[in-house]
């Protein structure tokens, strides 16, 4: 049994065809013997149905997700090596899981949370989320990222009242800062950088929860997603837009936080990388 947990989050842009990706990722890490214990996945474009629990599981992991057809889809899935020994199967792993931000009318499949008893230390609570794109200030697509915004930290702020060790994961279509944008100057006061949307993460940060990559010391112009055109990603031309934020209590345990751009250079890859925190158990 290792002393940490690694929780990771990845916008997979499609599960049919990054499956692959996917399964390879998770061995690579294991190999590594850095193996990911959780992973939230984003952009499934996936119905429930189609979704490969059987591939994964012949893999070692467990998943729960919520898909959808064409856009959106989020999921959490587990290695059963990292559970503890009462957690056997979908209904012992993940407790309490919620789809959906409750009371928020929404059909598209943004957000899945459950709460996973880790062997050898206490439950976390796992929130995966796709936020909202929000395509340019000046549109509805807008208006609806802002509102999801707001409803999202409402229920936050409970989850947060019942569950000291929370961990919210995933794509926020946002850079919170200057320092997470390749060119500042050329996408001032757009879409994924403008002060509404900077303000509502840092709204996020003021529930105490923490962005678990700027609490260590980074390389400068670390990105987690790069545009497919334009050789975006050969000239380094990205955004950090993937986070993993961390309440106070699970703050105190993270030892490292880092992106893995590897996944991005094979072929047919997603245009977002992997993120990763590792949580020490005691």
């Amino acid at each position: 049994m290792t002393d940490s947990i690694r929780i990771a989050a990845w916008n997979v842009n499609s599960l049919k065809v990054r499956l692959p990706h996917v399964l390879r990722w998770l061995q690579d890490q294991e190999k590594k013997q850095q193996a990911i214990d959780a992973l939230c996945l984003q952009e499934l474009k996936l119905t429930d149905d189609k979704y490969p629990h059987q591939e994964l599981e012949a893999a070692g992991y467990l998943s729960l997700a919520a898909g959808q057809k064409t856009y959106n889809g989020v999921a959490i899935i587990v290695r059963k090596a990292a559970l503890a020994p009462i957690a056997s199967d979908i209904t012992t792993t993940f407790l309490k899981s919620t789809r959906n931000i409750p009371d928020y009318q929404d059909e598209q499949q943004r957000v899945l949370a459950a709460t996973i008893p880790f062997a050898g230390t206490q439950p976390i609570r796992l929130v995966s989320a796709y936020f909202p794109n929000g395509q340019s200030p000046d549109s509805d697509k807008f208006v609806y990222k802002l509102d999801w915004l707001s409803k999202l930290q409402k229920w936050l702020a409970q989850e947060l009242e019942q569950n000291k060790r929370l961990a919210l994961l995933g794509d926020f279509n946002i850079a919170p800062a200057d320092e997470d944008v390749h060119d500042p100057k050329a996408w001032e006061g757009q879409n994924l950088v403008s002060p509404p949307e900077r303000n509502a993460f840092q709204e996020l940060l003021s529930l105490g929860m923490h962005d678990s990559f700027r609490m260590f010391k980074q390389a400068p112009k670390t990105y987690s997603w790069w545009d497919y055109r334009m050789m975006g990603f050969r000239r380094n031309a990205g955004m950090r837009i993937d986070h993993i934020l961390l309440s106070e209590a699970l703050k105190e345990k993270c030892s490292a936080s880092v992106v893995d751009k590897e996944p991005r250079t094979w072929e047919q890859p997603s245009d977002h990388a992997p993120v990763i925190a590792q949580i020490k158990k005691t």
